[in-house]
């Protein structure tokens, strides 16, 4: 199963719970008891707090496609350069190698988010995924800021 798939398949499943969630609520505020007022308001913060995620989740996909696409018709995407082994992993001393290079990159021009971009994409190819998100976030707002950077 590919990621987009799965992403898919668990916000289908997301959107089925919260409305799961919020029938329920509806069902314990129509007691009337003061206990079920309070467990079904709860009931209708837990599916906002969900989907507040899937559509930070979305929006972040979304603009890093969109920097992807930037990135790709200027020509500057990085190129894979890595080794595998037999089994077609990554080889980890390449992928830090690698990553060695464009974090002096980044380090070089910290308002370039080209720069961030394919540190994120060799965050991600050296496994370390929180960073990678890090720094495409980074990269995002540095494109978004509008820094002279950003501009071709």
């Amino acid at each position: 199963m590919t990621s987009r798939t799965g992403f898919f398949v668990l916000s289908a499943v997301l959107l089925l719970v919260s409305l799961i969630c919020v029938l329920e609520g509806v069902q314990l505020v129509a007691t009337g008891k003061p206990l079920g007022i309070g467990i079904g308001a709860c009931a209708f913060v837990i599916p906002l707090i969900g989907l507040w995620f899937l559509r930070q989740t979305v929006r972040f996909g979304r603009d890093s496609e969109r920097l992807g696409r930037e990135l790709e018709a200027e020509g500057g995407l990085p190129v894979d350069e890595l080794r595998r082994t037999s089994g077609g992993r990554i080889d980890r001393a390449s992928a830090d190698a690698v990553f060695a290079r464009r974090k002096a990159e980044a380090e070089t021009d910290p308002t370039d988010w080209r720069n961030f971009f394919r540190l994120a994409v060799a965050y991600a190819d050296a496994g370390d995924v929180p960073r990678a998100r890090k720094a495409m976030q980074h990269a995002i707002k540095l494109h978004d800021a509008g820094t002279p950077a950003a501009r071709p």
